[in-house]
């Protein structure tokens, strides 16, 4: 069956989708995004990243492209049509088609709105838990608004690829005083030798992830004591576990750092449990 994607108002066969080339989103990155994982049908945490999407588009000045309630008529008709009871549903906004200029548009420009929806294996993602996943560390180099889920990605890309091509699955940024910031595309967690869970507060320098908001609401429910402060590469290192979490992957064991083994180099039980109880917490839509 063919991929079906939603491109401005149209379902359209997913090879033939296509936006304009003055779309602000190619010419300048100029747009935001949100990912939400379907599971066993349904929506996962569905509000919470529309919230967290009307945030990025008014700390951009984007105007929502239709009604929210709009949106996710789109949203469950994509998932529909792709057949998708396990995956991901993707949407993208942008500023618009305009000629190229860097100031914006003129009032009226309306938005781009792009909606696609893909299965993923939820069996494949519970195996790499089992085995848990290597990270590397890179400089933070990335503009200060990495709290917008902008489409702006250029150094998560480099980070991304850098890691795989030092055998790893991730990247942690890291600041220049030491401390991890957050992954290319992923939240960073450890839990010290006490079995306190530890991450860096998302006020500022780090994006205030779905998964993450929902994993601390789980914590607090199985009595796992939480500090949300900063921490170091070394202290990461010295952990009793690492470990990242994302939309796409809920709660993913790290066993390694730059090449030194976590505690024992196998996932820990702390990350494997918050994992096991994340879908008795997270919020549910009907897809």
């Amino acid at each position: 069956m063919p991929r079906i994607a939603y491109v401005n108002g149209r379902y359209v066969d997913h090879r033939a989708a296509a936006v304009h080339i003055e779309d602000r989103g190619y010419q300048f990155a100029d747009g935001v995004y949100e990912v939400c994982e379907v599971a066993h049908g349904q929506i996962v945490d569905m509000r919470r990243h529309l919230d967290r999407l009307d945030r990025s588009l008014k700390e951009l000045g984007i105007a929502w492209p239709m009604q929210r309630s709009s949106l996710v008529v789109v949203m469950r008709e994509v998932i529909r049509r792709n057949r998708v009871a396990n995956g991901l549903v993707y949407l993208q906004v942008t500023r618009g088609v305009a000629p190229r200029d860097h100031v914006f548009p003129p009032a009226g420009t309306r938005p781009s709105l792009v909606v696609t929806a893909k299965k993923i294996d939820p069996a494949a993602s519970a195996r790499r838990s089992e085995s848990g996943i290597k990270i590397i560390t890179v400089p933070e180099n990335r503009w200060e608004r990495v709290d917008i889920k902008s489409v702006g990605l250029l150094p998560n890309v480099l980070a991304k690829q850098q890691a795989k091509e030092n055998g790893a699955q991730e990247a942690w940024f890291v600041d220049p005083d030491g401390t991890v910031k957050e992954g290319a595309s992923t939240n960073a967690w450890i839990v010290t030798r006490d079995g306190v869970l530890v991450t860096r507060p998302a006020d500022h320098g780090i994006l205030r992830g779905i998964t993450r908001t929902t994993l601390l609401d789980v914590a607090r429910k199985h009595g796992v004591r939480v500090e949300e402060r900063s921490f170091s590469v070394e202290e990461a290192k010295a952990a009793r576990e690492a470990f990242v979490t994302s939309a796409t992957q809920i709660v993913m064991p790290v066993v390694a750092i730059d090449g030194h083994a976590i505690a024992n180099g196998h996932p820990g039980s702390i990350a494997l449990s918050l994992r096991a109880a994340f879908f008795d917490i997270a919020e549910k839509s009907p897809a």
